[in-house]
């Protein structure tokens, strides 16, 4: 096996690319237009016909998709092929109680698969490897993609999920992992037990990470390929386009090139949604021209991030994202869980608090960190501090219940948190993310 899973597409010229991109979006754009009602009324209010769109270069003419649509049009509003040839979904918590629900065709797993195969080649995976699996199977993609790429390169797969890191460490050190995903937060914590159990970094036969999910800094990066002995490569998706595996990283590690013959790219300005010349920051837009049952046009990522078509030292011609530099919403990721102020809010206000709150995230030993200080009102104030306790650790339940990660919650003096001029500051992201 080579250096690509696909070299026809991956070093395919540019040319010959954007010639494929046009007509496979041609095509998608009609059958969006025919099998999905949502969108057609989109098209329809912005006096877009399939007909205008004949390549590539009209692809800014189409309406954009965003996370408010994909509420709105929950569960089924989106779907463009009949249910009886959707074989699986995958969903991902959503912002306010709804959640995302992604379906698939057997056709489109077997793309979503295909990516995930050339990300794994491109760490230097073949068949010969033993690939060890620890991102959430279910309904989160990270299991599932990276599963199916696994076993289409012909590695050795361990499809182990997240957690049980003495499980995690005993296989990997019997069976001689040699390719370890997860998030980067979770393989850092490995490094660090692996040493706690007195492991030296060569003492393991692992040589490569495929580290996705949530965002984290070159410096982690660093510190995670020391405690391993590995490289680590980093890899990009989202549950609405397929999952894991729209982008990954190659052995030059500077930024992820984009499966551009099932992704085309945009970057736009998140403010005026006008598209930016090549090499701008702005805000990521997606097109899917090739999945079936949920094919996305123009759907904003909220991610910022640059592209790049400087040549690449490994060969691939695909364009590069860098990796995340914020969000144009509110969103935070944390130990890989989509979070947005919103939600917290939301359990507040239900659990008749005022909605006075200062959110604090951040890294301690490479683990996120989330605490929430809220303002009691005058009665509470003469709780006794047991009852205050009480009141603290139903909060922590019912925020857990919203979110699905511990936070810790701190019901604290009215007006002691500062009153800001304008927009409030409502989140502190400590984590040196840049």
């Amino acid at each position: 096996m080579g250096r690509y899973w696909n070299e026809e597409i991956e070093c395919m010229s540019r040319e010959d690319m954007k010639k494929l991109q046009s007509e496979r979006l041609v095509k998608q754009v009609k059958h969006v237009y025919e099998n999905v009602p949502y969108y057609k009324k989109l098209m329809d209010e912005k006096g877009v016909t399939p007909d205008d769109v004949k390549g590539i270069e009209d692809l800014h003419k189409l309406p954009f998709l965003t996370k408010a649509d994909l509420r709105e049009a929950y569960p089924y509003g989106l779907l463009a092929k009949p249910l009886s040839d959707c074989v699986r979904i995958q969903s991902t918590s959503g912002t306010t109680g709804k959640r995302v629900v992604a379906f698939y065709t057997q056709n489109d797993i077997e793309l979503w698969e295909d990516c995930c195969a050339r990300a794994i080649v491109a760490v230097g995976g073949t068949n010969e490897d033993v690939c060890q699996v620890c991102y959430g199977y279910g309904l989160f993609t990270g299991g599932p993609g990276l599963n199916g790429g696994s076993h289409k390169v012909g590695c050795l797969t361990l499809p182990m999920s997240s957690g049980n890191t003495e499980r995690q460490i005993q296989f990997m050190m019997d069976l001689g992992s040699t390719i370890l995903c997860c998030t980067p937060s979770y393989a850092a914590y490995i490094g660090e037990t692996l040493k706690e159990m007195g492991y030296k970094p060569e003492d393991n036969k692992l040589k490569a990470g495929i580290f996705g999910a949530e965002p984290w800094t070159e410096e982690m990066r660093r510190e995670i390929e020391k405690s391993l002995g590995i490289k680590a490569y980093d890899i990009y998706g989202l549950t609405e386009t397929s999952g894991p595996g729209v982008s990954f990283e190659c052995e030059e590690q500077t930024g992820m090139h984009i499966n551009e013959d099932h992704f085309i790219a945009e970057i736009i300005d998140p403010e005026t949604g006008e598209v930016l010349p090549e090499g701008s920051k702005g805000e990521l837009v997606f097109t899917s021209i090739t999945k079936e049952a949920f094919p996305l046009l123009r759907y904003r990522t909220r991610d910022i991030c640059v592209l790049s078509r400087e040549k690449c030292s490994c060969g691939r011609t695909l364009v590069k994202m860098s990796k995340p530099m914020g969000r144009s919403d509110d969103m935070m990721i944390i130990r890989g869980v989509n979070v947005f102020p919103s939600q917290i809010e939301t359990v507040l206000i239900e659990q008749g608090y005022s909605p006075n709150y200062l959110i604090e995230v951040d890294r301690v030993g490479n683990v996120d960190t989330l605490d929430i200080s809220v303002e009691m009102n005058a009665e509470q104030l003469s709780d006794t501090v047991k009852d205050i306790q009480k009141k603290e650790s139903e909060l922590v339940a019912a925020i857990k219940t919203m979110l699905g990660i511990n936070p810790k919650v701190h019901l604290v003096s009215p007006k002691s948190i500062a009153r800001s001029e304008g927009k409030a500051v409502r989140v502190i992201d400590k984590r040196k993310l840049h």
